[in-house]
Protein backbone atom coordinates (compact mmCIF):
# COMPACT_ATOMS: atom_id res chain seq x y z
CA UNK A 1 0.00 0.00 0.00
CA UNK A 2 2.80 2.39 0.90
CA UNK A 3 4.50 1.62 -2.40
CA UNK A 4 1.32 2.43 -4.35
CA UNK A 5 0.88 5.73 -2.49
CA UNK A 6 4.49 6.65 -3.27
CA UNK A 7 3.98 6.00 -7.00
CA UNK A 8 0.79 8.09 -7.04
CA UNK A 9 2.48 10.94 -5.22
CA UNK A 10 5.35 10.88 -7.69
CA UNK A 11 2.93 11.02 -10.65
CA UNK A 12 1.06 13.95 -9.12
CA UNK A 13 4.31 15.85 -8.71
CA UNK A 14 5.21 15.19 -12.36
CA UNK A 15 1.87 16.25 -13.83
CA UNK A 16 2.46 20.04 -13.80
CA UNK A 17 5.68 19.44 -15.75
CA UNK A 18 3.96 17.51 -18.56
CA UNK A 19 3.15 19.75 -21.50
CA UNK A 20 -0.24 18.70 -22.84
CA UNK A 21 -1.03 20.18 -26.25
CA UNK A 22 -4.37 19.78 -27.98
CA UNK A 23 -4.77 20.19 -31.73
CA UNK A 24 -5.96 23.67 -32.69
CA UNK A 25 -5.78 25.85 -35.82
CA UNK A 26 -2.33 27.32 -36.56
CA UNK A 27 -1.26 30.53 -34.80
CA UNK A 28 -2.52 33.71 -36.41
CA UNK A 29 -5.02 31.89 -38.60
CA UNK A 30 -2.31 30.90 -41.08
CA UNK A 31 -3.69 28.01 -43.09
CA UNK A 32 -1.67 24.86 -43.70
CA UNK A 33 -1.44 23.89 -47.34
CA UNK A 34 0.32 21.59 -49.77
CA UNK A 35 0.58 21.56 -53.53
CA UNK A 36 2.08 18.80 -55.65
CA UNK A 37 2.57 18.13 -59.32
CA UNK A 38 4.47 15.67 -61.46
CA UNK A 39 6.93 17.29 -63.85
CA UNK A 40 7.95 14.69 -66.39
CA UNK A 41 8.47 11.70 -64.08
CA UNK A 42 9.46 13.80 -61.06
CA UNK A 43 7.05 14.42 -58.19
CA UNK A 44 7.39 17.92 -56.72
CA UNK A 45 5.63 18.63 -53.42
CA UNK A 46 5.53 21.90 -51.45
CA UNK A 47 4.27 22.12 -47.85
CA UNK A 48 3.69 25.60 -46.47
CA UNK A 49 1.54 27.82 -44.26
CA UNK A 50 -0.57 30.57 -45.86
CA UNK A 51 -0.52 33.94 -44.10
CA UNK A 52 -3.10 36.56 -45.08
CA UNK A 53 -2.55 40.22 -45.93
CA UNK A 54 -5.28 41.18 -43.43
CA UNK A 55 -5.41 44.85 -44.31
CA UNK A 56 -1.63 45.29 -44.39
CA UNK A 57 -1.44 46.28 -48.07
CA UNK A 58 1.81 48.07 -48.81
CA UNK A 59 3.31 46.89 -45.53
CA UNK A 60 4.23 43.32 -46.47
CA UNK A 61 7.49 43.70 -48.39
CA UNK A 62 10.24 45.45 -46.49
CA UNK A 63 8.17 45.75 -43.30
CA UNK A 64 6.45 42.52 -42.26
CA UNK A 65 8.92 40.61 -44.46
CA UNK A 66 12.32 42.32 -44.08
CA UNK A 67 14.52 42.86 -47.09
CA UNK A 68 17.63 40.72 -47.37
CA UNK A 69 18.95 38.81 -44.35
CA UNK A 70 17.66 40.16 -41.05
CA UNK A 71 18.28 39.71 -37.31
CA UNK A 72 14.93 38.36 -36.04
CA UNK A 73 16.04 38.84 -32.39
CA UNK A 74 15.39 35.20 -31.59
CA UNK A 75 17.20 31.96 -32.27
CA UNK A 76 20.77 31.53 -33.36
CA UNK A 77 20.64 33.27 -36.75
CA UNK A 78 21.68 36.90 -36.97
CA UNK A 79 21.12 37.04 -40.74
CA UNK A 80 17.93 35.14 -41.55
CA UNK A 81 16.04 35.08 -44.86
CA UNK A 82 12.24 34.90 -45.05
CA UNK A 83 10.72 31.48 -44.46
CA UNK A 84 8.69 31.80 -47.72
CA UNK A 85 5.45 31.26 -45.82
CA UNK A 86 4.49 31.23 -42.15
CA UNK A 87 5.11 29.10 -39.04
CA UNK A 88 7.26 25.99 -39.72
CA UNK A 89 9.71 25.74 -42.59
CA UNK A 90 8.27 25.85 -46.05
CA UNK A 91 9.55 22.64 -47.62
CA UNK A 92 9.91 21.56 -51.21
CA UNK A 93 10.65 17.98 -52.21
CA UNK A 94 11.83 16.49 -55.52
CA UNK A 95 11.69 12.76 -56.20
CA UNK A 96 14.43 13.00 -58.86
CA UNK A 97 17.35 15.30 -59.61
CA UNK A 98 16.22 18.61 -61.17
CA UNK A 99 17.51 21.93 -62.42
CA UNK A 100 16.24 25.11 -60.76
CA UNK A 101 16.76 28.15 -62.95
CA UNK A 102 19.30 26.07 -64.86
CA UNK A 103 21.29 24.99 -61.78
CA UNK A 104 21.53 21.39 -60.58
CA UNK A 105 19.67 20.34 -57.44
CA UNK A 106 19.76 16.70 -56.26
CA UNK A 107 16.61 14.79 -55.38
CA UNK A 108 15.53 15.37 -51.79
CA UNK A 109 13.52 17.45 -49.36
CA UNK A 110 14.64 21.02 -48.69
CA UNK A 111 13.79 23.93 -46.44
CA UNK A 112 12.86 26.79 -48.77
CA UNK A 113 13.77 30.40 -47.96
CA UNK A 114 13.85 33.70 -49.85
CA UNK A 115 16.06 36.72 -49.22
CA UNK A 116 13.75 39.42 -50.54
CA UNK A 117 15.22 42.30 -52.55
CA UNK A 118 13.58 45.40 -53.93
CA UNK A 119 14.00 44.21 -57.54
CA UNK A 120 15.45 40.70 -57.35
CA UNK A 121 15.52 38.02 -54.70
CA UNK A 122 17.64 35.03 -53.70
CA UNK A 123 15.94 31.64 -53.50
CA UNK A 124 17.60 29.31 -50.99
CA UNK A 125 17.26 25.52 -50.81
CA UNK A 126 18.57 24.29 -47.45
CA UNK A 127 19.23 20.73 -46.34
CA UNK A 128 17.58 21.72 -43.03
CA UNK A 129 13.88 21.14 -43.63
CA UNK A 130 12.72 20.54 -40.04
CA UNK A 131 13.22 23.86 -38.24
CA UNK A 132 10.61 26.39 -37.20
CA UNK A 133 10.80 29.36 -39.55
CA UNK A 134 14.26 30.80 -40.19
CA UNK A 135 15.22 31.62 -36.60
CA UNK A 136 17.95 28.97 -36.72
CA UNK A 137 18.93 29.43 -40.37
CA UNK A 138 22.55 28.55 -41.13
CA UNK A 139 23.98 29.33 -44.56
CA UNK A 140 26.36 26.38 -44.20
CA UNK A 141 23.31 24.17 -44.74
CA UNK A 142 22.51 25.79 -48.11
CA UNK A 143 22.49 23.34 -51.00
CA UNK A 144 21.58 25.83 -53.72
CA UNK A 145 21.01 29.55 -54.17
CA UNK A 146 19.55 31.12 -57.29
CA UNK A 147 18.65 34.72 -58.01
CA UNK A 148 15.35 35.65 -59.68
CA UNK A 149 13.46 38.83 -60.44
CA UNK A 150 10.11 39.06 -58.68
CA UNK A 151 7.14 40.53 -60.57
CA UNK A 152 4.37 42.93 -59.69
CA UNK A 153 0.80 41.70 -60.15
CA UNK A 154 -2.32 43.82 -60.67
CA UNK A 155 -4.77 41.60 -58.81
CA UNK A 156 -3.80 41.32 -55.13
CA UNK A 157 -3.51 37.86 -53.56
CA UNK A 158 -4.92 37.85 -50.03
CA UNK A 159 -3.48 34.52 -48.89
CA UNK A 160 -0.01 33.43 -49.92
CA UNK A 161 -0.08 30.59 -52.42
CA UNK A 162 2.17 28.39 -54.54
CA UNK A 163 1.11 27.10 -57.95
CA UNK A 164 2.54 25.40 -61.04
CA UNK A 165 2.23 27.14 -64.43
CA UNK A 166 3.73 26.96 -67.94
CA UNK A 167 3.97 23.17 -67.84
CA UNK A 168 5.82 21.28 -70.57
CA UNK A 169 6.75 17.61 -70.84
CA UNK A 170 9.82 18.16 -68.67
CA UNK A 171 9.46 21.55 -66.96
CA UNK A 172 7.17 23.91 -65.09
CA UNK A 173 7.31 27.30 -63.44
CA UNK A 174 6.57 27.39 -59.71
CA UNK A 175 5.13 30.70 -58.57
CA UNK A 176 4.80 32.05 -55.03
CA UNK A 177 2.18 34.83 -55.01
CA UNK A 178 1.24 37.15 -52.14
CA UNK A 179 -0.12 40.68 -51.88
CA UNK A 180 1.06 42.37 -55.11
CA UNK A 181 4.27 40.42 -55.79
CA UNK A 182 5.00 37.03 -57.24
CA UNK A 183 8.22 35.02 -57.30
CA UNK A 184 8.51 32.63 -60.29
CA UNK A 185 11.22 30.02 -60.76
CA UNK A 186 11.60 27.30 -63.39
CA UNK A 187 12.13 23.63 -62.54
CA UNK A 188 13.40 21.31 -65.26
CA UNK A 189 13.77 17.53 -65.19
CA UNK A 190 15.88 15.17 -67.27
CA UNK A 191 12.96 13.17 -68.60
CA UNK A 192 15.06 10.81 -70.70
CA UNK A 193 17.41 9.98 -67.81
CA UNK A 194 14.51 9.50 -65.39
CA UNK A 195 12.62 7.29 -67.84
CA UNK A 196 15.63 5.06 -68.45
CA UNK A 197 16.23 4.73 -64.71
CA UNK A 198 12.64 3.60 -64.25
CA UNK A 199 12.96 1.09 -67.10
CA UNK A 200 16.14 -0.39 -65.61
CA UNK A 201 14.53 -0.79 -62.20
CA UNK A 202 11.22 -2.17 -63.47
CA UNK A 203 12.85 -4.68 -65.81
CA UNK A 204 14.53 -6.18 -62.73
CA UNK A 205 11.13 -6.57 -61.04
CA UNK A 206 8.27 -8.94 -61.79
CA UNK A 207 7.58 -6.82 -64.89
CA UNK A 208 10.72 -8.31 -66.42
CA UNK A 209 9.13 -11.78 -66.47
CA UNK A 210 7.46 -11.10 -69.82
CA UNK A 211 8.78 -10.12 -73.25
CA UNK A 212 6.43 -7.15 -73.64
CA UNK A 213 8.08 -4.72 -71.15
CA UNK A 214 11.52 -5.45 -72.67
CA UNK A 215 10.13 -4.70 -76.11
CA UNK A 216 8.36 -1.54 -74.87
CA UNK A 217 11.56 -0.19 -73.28
CA UNK A 218 13.53 -0.96 -76.44
CA UNK A 219 10.89 0.68 -78.62
CA UNK A 220 10.97 3.83 -76.45
CA UNK A 221 14.71 4.09 -77.08
CA UNK A 222 14.13 3.75 -80.82
CA UNK A 223 11.30 6.30 -80.86
CA UNK A 224 13.40 8.83 -78.91
CA UNK A 225 16.67 7.99 -80.69
CA UNK A 226 18.52 7.58 -77.40
CA UNK A 227 20.31 4.84 -75.43
CA UNK A 228 20.39 2.73 -78.61
CA UNK A 229 23.00 0.19 -77.51
CA UNK A 230 21.16 -0.71 -74.32
CA UNK A 231 17.87 -0.54 -76.20
CA UNK A 232 19.20 -3.15 -78.62
CA UNK A 233 20.13 -5.38 -75.67
CA UNK A 234 16.57 -5.04 -74.38
CA UNK A 235 15.18 -5.86 -77.84
CA UNK A 236 17.36 -8.97 -78.06
CA UNK A 237 16.20 -10.08 -74.62
CA UNK A 238 12.56 -9.67 -75.66
CA UNK A 239 13.33 -12.12 -78.48
CA UNK A 240 15.72 -14.61 -76.90
CA UNK A 241 15.47 -14.07 -73.13
CA UNK A 242 15.42 -17.38 -71.27
CA UNK A 243 11.86 -18.56 -70.61
CA UNK A 244 10.31 -15.25 -71.68
CA UNK A 245 11.74 -14.37 -75.11
CA UNK A 246 9.37 -14.50 -78.06
CA UNK A 247 10.12 -14.05 -81.73
CA UNK A 248 7.18 -12.19 -83.24
CA UNK A 249 6.51 -9.14 -85.40
CA UNK A 250 6.55 -6.72 -82.48
CA UNK A 251 9.87 -7.86 -81.03
CA UNK A 252 11.62 -8.25 -84.39
CA UNK A 253 10.35 -4.96 -85.83
CA UNK A 254 11.47 -3.13 -82.68
CA UNK A 255 14.96 -4.57 -83.08
CA UNK A 256 14.92 -3.51 -86.74
CA UNK A 257 14.01 0.07 -85.72
CA UNK A 258 17.01 0.24 -83.42
CA UNK A 259 19.35 -1.18 -86.05
CA UNK A 260 18.10 1.44 -88.51
CA UNK A 261 18.74 4.22 -85.97
CA UNK A 262 22.26 2.85 -85.50
CA UNK A 263 22.91 2.90 -89.25
CA UNK A 264 22.98 -0.90 -89.54
CA UNK A 265 20.62 -0.92 -92.50
CA UNK A 266 21.47 -4.33 -93.95
CA UNK A 267 20.93 -6.02 -90.57
CA UNK A 268 17.68 -4.09 -90.10
CA UNK A 269 16.35 -5.22 -93.49
CA UNK A 270 17.20 -8.84 -92.71
CA UNK A 271 15.32 -8.67 -89.40
CA UNK A 272 12.26 -7.05 -91.04
CA UNK A 273 12.22 -9.71 -93.76
CA UNK A 274 11.92 -12.26 -90.95
CA UNK A 275 9.27 -10.20 -89.14
CA UNK A 276 6.84 -9.41 -91.97
CA UNK A 277 5.50 -12.98 -92.49
CA UNK A 278 4.62 -13.07 -88.78
CA UNK A 279 2.56 -9.87 -88.86
CA UNK A 280 -1.20 -9.78 -88.49
CA UNK A 281 -3.36 -7.47 -90.57
CA UNK A 282 -3.18 -4.45 -88.28
CA UNK A 283 0.57 -4.84 -87.73
CA UNK A 284 1.23 -4.89 -91.47
CA UNK A 285 -1.01 -1.89 -92.00
CA UNK A 286 0.73 0.10 -89.26
CA UNK A 287 4.14 -0.83 -90.66
CA UNK A 288 3.07 0.34 -94.12
CA UNK A 289 1.86 3.64 -92.64
CA UNK A 290 5.25 4.07 -90.92
CA UNK A 291 7.01 3.49 -94.25
CA UNK A 292 4.73 6.02 -95.94
CA UNK A 293 5.43 8.61 -93.24
CA UNK A 294 9.16 8.00 -93.72
CA UNK A 295 8.73 8.75 -97.45
CA UNK A 296 9.58 5.14 -98.35
CA UNK A 297 6.63 5.09 -100.72
CA UNK A 298 7.62 2.10 -102.86
CA UNK A 299 8.11 -0.13 -99.83
CA UNK A 300 4.90 1.16 -98.26
CA UNK A 301 2.86 0.40 -101.41
CA UNK A 302 4.29 -3.12 -101.50
CA UNK A 303 3.24 -3.68 -97.87
CA UNK A 304 -0.29 -2.34 -98.42
CA UNK A 305 -0.73 -4.63 -101.43
CA UNK A 306 0.77 -7.64 -99.62
CA UNK A 307 -1.60 -7.04 -96.72
CA UNK A 308 -4.60 -6.94 -99.04
CA UNK A 309 -3.53 -10.15 -100.68
CA UNK A 310 -3.22 -11.83 -97.27
CA UNK A 311 -6.41 -10.29 -95.81
CA UNK A 312 -8.60 -9.29 -98.78
CA UNK A 313 -11.74 -7.16 -98.57
CA UNK A 314 -11.33 -5.96 -94.96
CA UNK A 315 -11.88 -2.37 -93.85
CA UNK A 316 -8.21 -2.00 -92.94
CA UNK A 317 -6.86 -3.51 -96.16
CA UNK A 318 -9.33 -1.58 -98.32
CA UNK A 319 -8.06 1.61 -96.70
CA UNK A 320 -4.50 0.47 -97.31
CA UNK A 321 -5.16 -0.14 -100.99
CA UNK A 322 -6.80 3.29 -101.33
CA UNK A 323 -3.67 4.88 -99.89
CA UNK A 324 -1.34 2.78 -102.02
CA UNK A 325 -3.12 3.51 -105.31
CA UNK A 326 -3.54 7.18 -104.40
CA UNK A 327 0.24 7.48 -103.98
CA UNK A 328 0.55 6.13 -107.53
CA UNK A 329 -1.96 8.73 -108.77
CA UNK A 330 -4.46 5.97 -109.62
CA UNK A 331 -7.32 7.90 -108.10
CA UNK A 332 -10.24 6.09 -109.79
CA UNK A 333 -8.95 2.69 -108.69
CA UNK A 334 -8.26 4.02 -105.20
CA UNK A 335 -11.81 5.38 -105.03
CA UNK A 336 -13.24 1.85 -105.46
CA UNK A 337 -11.43 0.62 -102.36
CA UNK A 338 -12.29 3.74 -100.35
CA UNK A 339 -15.96 3.36 -101.29
CA UNK A 340 -15.89 -0.27 -100.14
CA UNK A 341 -14.27 0.79 -96.88
CA UNK A 342 -16.97 3.40 -96.25
CA UNK A 343 -19.58 0.65 -95.78
CA UNK A 344 -17.28 -1.19 -93.35
CA UNK A 345 -16.27 1.72 -91.08
CA UNK A 346 -16.40 0.44 -87.47
CA UNK A 347 -17.27 3.81 -85.86
CA UNK A 348 -18.25 7.42 -86.70
CA UNK A 349 -14.67 8.72 -86.57
CA UNK A 350 -13.48 6.16 -89.10
CA UNK A 351 -16.57 6.84 -91.21
CA UNK A 352 -15.75 10.55 -91.31
CA UNK A 353 -12.13 9.75 -92.17
CA UNK A 354 -13.15 7.59 -95.11
CA UNK A 355 -15.62 10.20 -96.39
CA UNK A 356 -12.87 12.79 -96.32
CA UNK A 357 -10.64 10.44 -98.27
CA UNK A 358 -13.37 9.86 -100.87
CA UNK A 359 -13.81 13.61 -101.41
CA UNK A 360 -10.09 14.03 -102.04
CA UNK A 361 -9.96 11.11 -104.45
CA UNK A 362 -12.96 12.43 -106.41
CA UNK A 363 -11.06 15.73 -106.74
CA UNK A 364 -7.96 13.89 -108.00
CA UNK A 365 -5.94 14.64 -104.88
CA UNK A 366 -3.59 12.30 -103.08
CA UNK A 367 -4.73 11.23 -99.62
CA UNK A 368 -2.49 11.41 -96.56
Amino acid sequence: MKKQLLVMATLLLMMPCIKAQLTTPPNGGNKKAAVSERIGLTDVTIHYDRPGVKGREGKIWGTLVPFGFADLHFGTSKAAPWRAGANENTTIEFSNDVKVEGKNLPAGKYGFFIAIGKEESILIFSKNSTSWGSFFYDDKEDVLRVTIKQQSIDQPVERLKYEFINQTDNSATIVLSWEKWQFPFTVETNLSKDQLTIFRNELKSDKGFDWKPWMMAANWCAEHNTNLEEGLQWADYSITGQYIGEKNFSTLSTKAKLLNKMGKLTEADAVMNEAVPMANMQELHSYARELMAAKKTTAAVAMFKANYKKFPGQFTTNMGMARALSSEAKFKEALKYATAASTQAPDPDNKANVEGMIEKLKAGKEVD
